[in-house]
């Protein structure tokens, strides 16, 4: 059986912002509490801090802007899905396709919901840091070797021998 094709859709037609917030918790929870207030109301700190509780434990939040060029996106799985089979009028009329069910690809999807440009980072009694934090410290990791993998430096021209 073939492998499935992962697809993600595109982010360009996206309007819808998000607030990201990565918490040092798991909540058995997807789905929708209104209102929100009742339950998650984080103060405003100096330096772009940020102070909350949740379950009577006090959290430390840093907001965290990604860099220049780069934005994040809030996505959601959607149902995997056949891929479209090919047009008469585009075959030659001597060519026969045969083609086995288990040798179809399927694409499975992500659809785009929402961008942000910042998320806040939030610690148990302190604040996040990049050498600490793996989230913090895999994005920073991760975009500097996206820069040097993606970027591209001309050859020097070489000097005429004598």
């Amino acid at each position: 059986m073939a492998h499935p094709v992962f697809t993600v859709e595109s982010q360009e037609t996206i309007q819808k912002k998000a607030q990201v917030n990565l918490l040092p918790c798991r909540i058995h929870h997807d789905g929708n509490i209104s209102p929100i207030d009742t339950y998650w109301s984080p103060d405003e700190g100096e330096e772009q801090t940020k102070t909350a509780y949740i379950r009577g434990r006090k959290l430390h939040g840093k907001s965290v802007k990604l860099p220049e060029g780069y934005y994040g996106s809030v996505v959601e799985k959607s149902a995997p899905k056949k891929p479209e089979e090919p047009r008469r009028e585009d075959l030659d009329e001597d060519v026969e396709i045969q083609e086995e069910p288990e040798d179809q690809l399927e694409v499975g999807g992500m659809q785009g919901k929402a961008t942000f440009d910042e998320f806040t980072i939030w610690g148990h009694e302190a604040l996040a840091n990049a050498s600490e934090d793996p989230y913090l410290r895999s994005m920073e990791e991760w975009i500097s070797f996206a820069e040097q993998i993606h970027s591209y430096t001309p050859p020097e021209p070489s000097k005429p021998q004598n």
